[in-house]
Order: structure tokens, then C-alpha cells, then sequence
């Protein structure tokens, strides 16, 4: 894979709710084989980012391009075609409560695919298998620990192999032990499949992990106000924002 070329380019997006503008003049590129991170402090909108690149939320200016398609400029049918081109992990893993692990990953399939059942069933046992969890596939997700049920929702991510993956907080609330083997797992799968990662996290340890490149989101000027990856902005970032952010202080702000 080229790692050099663009799969999603972002430029000039304004992103938020009403007349609410939680970031604005958002421009940045994800290259392919990349683990791209964004980052920022509570409440400074990166999740609502990620909503707007994944095709829940519109942005209110500005364009989304995977290739040469502005994905916000097609029609529901466009937008339907690229984004099967994606899976999401939602925190928390978002799995439907009532369906087992293994008819959580194979609903996409169900959903998107003209597969037999027993082919479905068949590929929802491998992406489990995938990302290590071969067992508890018949369970709830109610009987499965945090990390399990991570592991699933990154198998459901990857029902349909995707080109890019988007994380959301994939650690968050994780312990130590699991957080490390989820990121070693997201590792191996862009090492390993060559697929795309884009990740939201506050978690310093993974982002310093795997991560390649990134934006740092700025809540009070509502702005990216750093480009780079983790290691490189904690050691390289004169921003007092980001750095302190990095290396885990408080921010200082000014007097007056």
C-alpha cells in the first residue's frame, strides 16, 4: 500500500450544533497505513469530529473527501456506497444488548451482503477469531468483560473489511492490562491488513503507543491549534495547550 497517498482529506470544516460552532477551519489528511489520532481535552469536540467524518452529523461548512468524493456533497445513496467503505468502533462498544457477540458482528453482513446465513455465521466466528476472541461468542454482551466487549464491537467494525476504521475512545475504561492488548491488536491489524485507523482518545499510553499523526483540538478557540503525532508534539510542541496536555499538567491561562 502507498502510504504516501490521501485516503480522507478534510478542508475547512466547521462542525456544531445550530449556531453553536464547536470547531471551525478544521483542515488536515489521514494517508494510507496511517494511525491518525485526535486529540484535545474534554468537551473540545472530538467526538462530535468524528460524527461529522463518519456521516452522522453534517458539517456546517466545509468538505469531507475519501478519494476524490466530497462525502457530504452526494446523495444518501453515495454516502451509503462510502460508508461501507468504513467501520466504527463506538466507545463503549455500542453492542445491541440482546444479541450475542457473534449476532452483533454478523448483522452488518446481514445488513449489507446478499450472504447465506451459514456464510454469515461463518465470518462473524473469523473477524471474532481476529481480533482474539474466540470465546464467549454465543454470550450477551452483558456477560462479557470491557475488553471483550471492545473486542467485539472492533470485530463488528471489521464485518465488512473496511478500508479505514474509526475508534472512538477504544480504551476508555479499560484497565491497563486490556488497554495495552486492545492496542497492540489495532497494531496488528494496520501492520498486518494494511487498513486505516483513525482514533479518538484522551488516553496518553495508547497515544503514544500507536499512533502515528494527529490534530490537537482546541476548546477555547474552538480550533486545531497542533499538527503531528503524539510522540512528536509531547517532545517538540511549544503550544503551553498542548503541552501541558502531553505531559499532563494543568493548562496555565493567562491573567487579567
Amino acid at each position: 500500500m502507498d502510504a504516501a497517498r490521501a485516503v480522507l482529506e478534510v478542508k475547512s470544516l466547521a462542525i456544531g450544533y445550530g449556531d453553536q460552532v464547536v470547531q471551525h477551519d478544521l483542515s488536515f489528511t489521514v494517508k494510507a497505513g496511517s494511525i491518525f489520532a485526535i486529540m484535545g481535552g474534554s468537551g473540545c469536540g472530538k467526538s462530535t469530529l468524528l460524527h461529522a467524518l463518519v456521516g452522522l452529523l453534517r458539517p456546517l461548512s466545509g468538505a469531507v473527501l475519501f478519494g476524490s468524493d466530497d462525502y457530504w456533497s452526494l446523495d444518501s445513496d453515495g454516502r451509503g456506497r462510502i460508508g461501507r467503505r468504513f467501520g466504527v468502533l463506538f466507545q463503549q462498544g455500542a453492542l445491541w444488548s440482546t444479541l450475542t457477540a457473534t449476532e452483533n458482528v454478523a448483522l452488518p453482513l446481514q445488513l449489507f451482503t446478499a450472504l447465506e446465513p451459514a456464510s454469515i455465521a461463518a465470518l462473524a466466528a473469523m473477524k471474532l477469531s481476529l481480533v482474539g476472541l474466540t470465546e464467549g461468542q454465543a454470550s450477551l454482551p452483558a456477560a462479557l468483560s470491557g475488553g471483550m466487549a471492545r473486542r467485539v464491537g472492533l470485530a463488528r467494525a471489521l464485518a465488512l473489511d473496511p478500508d479505514i476504521l474509526f475508534l472512538d475512545e477504544p480504551s476508555a475504561g479499560l484497565d491497563p492490562v486490556a488497554s495495552e492488548r486492545l492496542d497492540q491488536l489495532i497494531l496488528e491489524l494496520r501492520n498486518g491488513f494494511g487498513v486505516t485507523i483513525v482514533m479518538v482518545s484522551h488516553e496518553l499510553p495508547s497515544l503514544y503507543a500507536i499512533c502515528d499523526d494527529g490534530i490537537f483540538l482546541d476548546g477555547v478557540t474552538h480550533a486545531a491549534i497542533a499538527h503531528g503525532g503524539p510522540r512528536q508534539l509531547r517532545d517538540g510542541c511549544s503550544d503551553p495547550t498542548v503541552s501541558a496536555f502531553m505531559h499532563r499538567r494543568e493548562p496555565v491561562h493567562a491573567s487579567g
